[in-house]
């Protein structure tokens, strides 16, 4: 009988996490957006509900760090490998080197492209010398 219920059991969670995690996200910033609607009924000026709404927005204003990215997707990968080379086996030592190369090459694409804009300025100076 329990043997049954748990493959049930594997299938509903893989339901219910994502829905409860929408359901959560939906509530959390409805309070952000029901006072941003009230502040914004008694302001005045529309540049100060701009600065508000500035405010309120929490994504990341700095660019992506692929060297940083690439670091950690190729260690990894190294940690899958060295996971099938000491328990699971062929497939996950071939997982492992496929996550590290990814790893490799989102670190060369970061060295590659800079993203910073004194990155940017020191190649645009080093372009110009030439």
């Amino acid at each position: 009988m329990i043997g049954e219920v748990i493959p049930v059991i594997g299938v509903l969670t893989g339901l219910i996490v994502p829905i409860a995690v929408f359901i959560w996200l939906y509530h959390e910033e409805k309070g952000k957006r029901e006072a941003v609607i009230e502040i914004a009924k008694h302001l005045d000026d529309p540049a100060k509900v701009e600065r508000l709404l500035g405010l309120f927005d929490e994504r990341k204003k700095a660019p992506i760090d692929y060297r940083r990215g690439g670091v950690i997707t190729l260690f990894v990968g190294v940690g899958i490998y060295l996971l099938g080379a000491v328990a699971f086996g062929n497939f996950f030592e071939g997982v492992g080197l496929l996550v590290g190369a990814i790893g490799v090459g989102t670190m060369i694409a970061g060295y590659l492209y800079p993203n910073t804009g004194e990155e940017l300025t020191d190649a645009v100076e080093e372009f110009e010398k030439r």
